[in-house]
């Protein structure tokens, strides 16, 4: 199985447990700023660029189960485009199990995809003043 991160630096609350995990090949192209309201910079392109890279190799070495994290949310901040999504998503056609997370998957996304899930938040305590909780939040 392998986890390639998109969007993110690294340090996400999920990581902690890719090394007690073996069947698991964890990748991030590294450290980066967030994307800030005047739009992505040259490291946001090649980040994006290198976990899409990792993503093609891992489906060509034969991995069961890739998952993208955050790899929807490229194609809302443009750093990657539909059309490079779509071919990986052919790629795995009948090959490999292919997880996508993000926001706001478009319509040409779930016509090319097996199964859609939208997970919805109704409530959160954050919202009623709790602060974030150890292995909960983060």
């Amino acid at each position: 199985m392998d986890f390639v991160q998109f969007m993110k630096s690294g340090n996400s609350g999920e990581v902690a447990i890719f090394d007690k995990l073996a069947d698991i090949r964890y990748w991030c192209p590294g450290k980066h700023p967030f994307i800030m309201s005047q739009g992505p910079d040259r490291v946001h392109y090649k980040h994006a660029a290198k976990a899409l890279e990792y993503a093609f190799a891992a489906v060509e070495k034969g991995t069961h189960l890739l998952i993208c994290d955050e790899i929807l949310d490229t194609v809302i901040f443009g750093v990657l485009e539909k059309d490079q999504i779509l071919s990986l998503m052919e790629r795995c056609k009948n090959k490999v199990e292919l997880v996508m997370t993000g926001r706001d998957v478009t319509q040409e996304f779930v016509r090319n995809a097996d199964y859609v899930t939208e997970l919805v938040q109704i409530k959160h305590a954050y919202y009623a003043g709790a602060r974030a909780r150890k292995g909960i939040e983060y």
